[in-house]
């Protein structure tokens, strides 16, 4: 029994010394959109560290070399305001798993940039912007060799959570929707009057 406490306590231990790898990446440019800012976590062999951040402070190891093959991805789309590290402790937790997990700031509808967030557009590019993030990390990412394109996930939270719904083929009813405008002066609710959806 001693033996096998020992070697619970062993594997846990050893499990909690790894990290998440962290690394910052730009997805270009394109037809479909502005540079995306992106964080990247993945499966890291090194001891994990506090990672001061702007306001945050992460668990991991920044720039630490991707470990493993054939790894899942796992993508996270943000809410209203938010950012890319919003969920970090997940991204952490879910790199440690193994898993390679990506988020990006949605241009526009960020803590530091919200100058759409309140226009129909920003409703209409989330997807695309999931979609261009993925299409990056199965191609030009540092680490898309070992990610597996055959297993993808999806977190989304609030516009975030739209935004998967949406990618897993659903069809909003902008013009239909039983949503009060409680600010009549607000883009969104213009547009929507004037059908520019």
């Amino acid at each position: 029994m001693k033996t096998f406490i020992s070697a619970v306590v062993l594997c846990l231990s050893t499990t909690i010394a790894h990290a998440a790898g962290i690394k910052l990446v730009q997805v270009p440019a394109d037809a479909d959109g502005p540079a995306l800012r992106a964080m990247v976590w993945t499966p890291c062999a090194e001891p994990a560290q506090a990672v001061a951040f702007g306001p945050y402070v992460l668990q991991g190891q920044r720039d630490c070399p991707a470990v493993g093959e054939k790894l899942p991805l796992v993508v996270i789309s943000h809410g209203h305001g938010g950012s890319f590290l919003g969920h970090h402790d997940l991204a952490e937790t879910l790199a440690d798993a193994g898993f390679v997990v990506a988020a990006i700031n949605h241009p526009g509808d960020t803590y530091s940039d919200m100058s759409r967030a309140g226009e129909m557009s920003e409703f209409v590019e989330r997807p695309t912007d999931i979609k261009r993030l993925i299409d990056y990390m199965l191609s030009a990412a540092p680490d898309a060799a070992r990610i597996d394109p055959q297993r993808i996930g999806f977190f989304g939270f609030s516009r975030g959570g739209y935004t998967g719904l949406v990618l897993a083929g659903g069809t909003p009813d902008f013009l239909h929707a039983d949503v009060p405008c409680t600010d009549p002066k607000a883009p969104v609710c213009e547009q929507l009057r004037r059908r520019e959806v």
